[in-house]
């Protein structure tokens, strides 16, 4: 019997209202400053960054209010300059917020140096197949006396020999002499 009398009191109405306004405060409170913290639409559509080196496109970073993390790259595409970007994340044409941070990958200076596999003494197929699948590519054929057919017997790129361990460029020329049989 108390506590039906107590639900029924003006108090507890009273604190019931209460309780109901402050949340209901508290959710306008909350929606309002998010929004400001989040600056709600206020975006900027992202250009296309690849191609440009760092230096071309510091200036237009500044005006954008965008922040940039290089990442480093390993990899070298000749068809775009040295220390060009080659990827960018957003992707061109994202909407981002300002102060956003963009991660620029960057092309390699030059070709990573690969060292040369055992190539002397084994076919001409198995030679082929070892050259490409470590990033070389493969030149052209000559052939000397030699009691081994289609055997590699030295090693040129550009006209010098090299030997097992050698390092070259990747997708350097590599030129195989091989045994004719006689």
């Amino acid at each position: 019997m108390l506590l039906k009398k107590y639900i029924l009191s003006k108090s507890f109405r009273t604190n019931i209202l209460l309780i109901l306004l402050s949340a209901i405060f508290l959710l306008l409170m909350l929606f309002f400053f998010l929004r400001s913290i989040t600056q709600y639409n206020s975006s900027i559509i992202l250009p296309d960054f690849t191609t440009k080196t760092i230096s071309e496109i510091k200036n237009e970073m500044t005006n954008l209010n965008l922040d940039y993390i290089i990442i480093d790259s390993s990899t070298f595409n000749p068809d775009y300059k040295i220390n060009a970007i080659i990827n960018q994340i957003p992707k061109p044409n994202s909407e981002v917020k300002p102060g956003r941070k963009i991660y620029f990958t960057l092309n390699a200076s030059d070709y990573k140096k690969i060292k040369v596999p055992k190539l002397r003494g084994v076919t001409i197929r198995e030679a082929r197949n070892e050259i490409e699948s470590m990033g070389f590519k493969f030149g052209q054929i000559s052939y000397v006396n030699d009691i081994a057919l289609n055997v590699v017997i030295s090693v040129t790129h550009n006209g010098e020999k090299i030997y097992e361990g050698d390092f070259l460029k990747k997708s350097s020329i590599i030129d195989l002499v091989l045994g004719n049989g006689k």
